[in-house]
């Protein structure tokens, strides 16, 4: 497996990324341990025409700074105080476009994420929602506007593909203050993976 490079986040069509971004694999080295989970369950978003993003209408603040760089950055931020959320920064740079990673299959360092979540690799819950994600992979807010190709955070291509038969897709989870915007069917997640946070 290789590193994905800066130019495939550079892709402009958030939809195609959402959905492309399954079957790849999330590393995290933390703490000198390396951990990492196959992407089973992912949102697009599509930046400053998009009511469910952080950066609609052009937002520009010290949190979404971050969905203003170039593709191929990190962008973590904290939901309600509680859980971080990972996000990949998408398209080019002052195009804050983003695909949030909402659940992944444990693949590496299955000890160390056991550990963190306090549960077996087995239960679907360790890694299933995007905090639950953070939590498994160690992902906090020191993983924020860091190179996805760089020692710390990075996605492998695991050669695994899926058709469109393979993938569901539906309205985004949360986002119901995006009034029709939430309706948009911008969630997609792996059929027959059952570490999805909701199907």
């Amino acid at each position: 497996m290789v590193k994905l490079k800066p130019e495939y986040y550079q892709n402009s069509d958030v939809i195609f990324l959402a959905q492309d971004l399954l079957g790849k694999i999330l590393f995290t080295k933390k703490n000198e341990e390396i951990t990492a989970g196959i992407i089973t369950e992912t949102e697009a978003y599509f930046g400053e025409a998009d009511k469910a993003s952080h950066a609609y209408g052009g937002l520009r603040t010290l949190r979404t700074e971050a969905m203003f760089q170039t593709g191929g950055y990190s962008y973590v931020y904290l939901c309600y105080g509680i859980h971080h959320l990972f996000n990949i920064v998408v398209s080019q740079e002052n195009d804050p476009k983003s695909v949030l990673v909402r659940a992944v299959e444990p693949y590496e360092g299955l000890s160390v994420i056991e550990s963190r979540r306090n549960r077996p690799a087995s239960d679907k819950t360790i890694s299933s929602g995007p905090g639950s994600v953070c939590k498994a992979l160690g992902i906090d807010m020191k993983f924020n506007k860091k190179p996805l190709n760089g020692e710390e955070i990075w996605i492998e291509d695991s050669g695994l593909q899926y058709s469109q038969d393979d993938i569901a897709s539906t309205p985004r989870i949360g986002v119901a203050y995006a009034g029709e915007h939430a309706l948009l069917p911008f969630r997609f997640y792996l059929k027959k993976n059952r570490y999805v946070s909701k199907k």
